[in-house]
Order: C-alpha cells, then structure tokens, then sequence
C-alpha cells in the first residue's frame, strides 16, 4: 500500500505539485503552509545594475507592473521554474543556477539586484529590492494529522522549518521528508522516519524521490514505521495560527 504525498508549497505551485503527484499514481494531500502576496515597491533606474539574481518564481509572479521597467537587465535565475517564470514575464535569462544563489553569484560580473521577498536570505554582492511577501496559512489540526505515516514534501527551509513546529515529536517519527535540498532538509531537524534531498533543485528530481519513498516499504526509515507507532491525533495542532 503506498503512501500519500503532501505537498505544502503555496499556490500555484502547491495545485501544479499536487497534480503531477496524482499523475504519478499517487494521492496528494494538498496542505500549503503558506500565502504569497505581492508588496508596494518602486524599480530602481534600470542603468544601475548590470543583471538581476532571481531565487523564486515569486519575484516574476508577483512583482507586478513594476518588473517591465526592468526587463532590458539579464536574469540569473536560481532553478528551471525561476528561470520559467523570468521568461514568462519577458526577461532574458542568461544563466540557471543548479544549487544556489551563492554559486551563481560567484561566477557573475558587474552590478546585481537580488529581486526578493520579505524573508529573504541575502545574496552577497547584490543589492536587493523586495518586491513580494510570505504569510502563513491556518492548518488545522484535523488536516495535519493526515500527515501521520505519509510523505511531506518540502521546498524551502522556512516551510521545513514550519513544519517542524506544527508537527509533535511522537508524530515525526512516521512521516517521510522528500526536499527540494540539503539546507531544506537541515531546517527541518530531527526525529523524521526517513528524509532525502534532491541532487539538484528540480521539482521532476524532488518527485522521483517522493514517488520512491511513498512506495517501498520502510526497511531504511530512522525510526519506526507508521504501523507500529500509536498516533495521537488530538496531540498535532502546534503553532497553527495563520499571520
């Protein structure tokens, strides 16, 4: 019997995730953690900056009216879907990060603007202009608890962080983690059954490694398999509060 796969990602890319899942076989229990809103924000003037660093689609989805001031600037994108929504939203890009935004960096020239969102990491040697928001969603406690004995995917270190928070130690110890990366999964800590990263972040990779875990049979888990520990299901509810 195979596990279901629960994707936490915010919208859209939490329904996109979720339906390549299903075409996988597989059921998805569609759970975003987060809300993504765009932000007030003003271009700079455009002949300050030689190339734009882009680490999420959410810069192109919703940086608005704002972005066409700047689409004569070259984007180095951090991820194929950055990379997509960049050219979507009529920037050329010229380079496509395979890890992170600081390998990308160190092999650039010239002035960059790192277009970011509220809760950013910062990119060292770019400006940075913030052009959306994050919130979190409320999760109920009913619906985490379908989390017990499935597989969560994660694709940031502050959703891995958060679900960390929403989920009780005993609960951990049944739930798989498939990541988007090693700096995801160390933000997630300790105690899980079992957690992966993907050699690079590509959504097709991170799901090759979901569909694996929802489908063997547990002999590599950290802890206990999910038949053999009793879950309290009053005990999730954690930090659930939307903000």
């Amino acid at each position: 019997m195979s596990r279901s796969v629960a994707v936490l990602r915010p919208e859209p890319g939490n329904s996109r995730t979720a339906a390549a899942v299903e075409a996988m076989g597989l059921d998805a229990i569609r759970l975003p953690l987060f809300t993504v809103f765009p932000v007030a924000w003003s271009p700079p003037e455009p002949d300050a900056y030689d190339a734009i660093v882009a680490t999420s689609a959410n810069a192109f989805r919703h940086g608005g009216a704002e972005l066409a001031a700047l689409t004569a600037l070259p984007v180095l994108a951090v991820g194929a879907a950055t990379a997509a929504a960049a050219r979507a939203a009529g920037f050329a890009v010229t380079a496509t990060g395979e890890r992170d935004a600081a390998s990308l960096v160190a092999e650039a020239h010239g002035r960059l603007l790192h277009l970011a969102g509220r809760e950013h990491r910062p990119v060292a040697g770019a400006a940075t202009r913030i052009v959306y928001a994050t919130g979190t969603t409320t999760v109920d406690a009913a619906r985490l608890a379908t989390l017990a004995g499935q597989v969560a995917l994660l694709h940031s270190p502050r959703a891995a962080a958060r679900l960390a928070a929403l989920v009780p130690p005993a609960a951990r110890a049944t739930i798989r983690l498939a990541t988007l990366s090693a700096a995801v999964s160390a933000a997630a800590g300790e105690g899980w059954a079992r957690v992966e990263h993907a050699p690079a972040p590509h959504d097709d990779l991170l799901l090759a490694i979901a569909g694996a875990m929802a489908t063997d049979d547990g002999a590599r888990d950290a802890d206990r398999s999910a038949a053999s520990v009793p879950i309290d299901r009053a005990a999730f509810g954690g930090d659930n509060r939307g903000r």
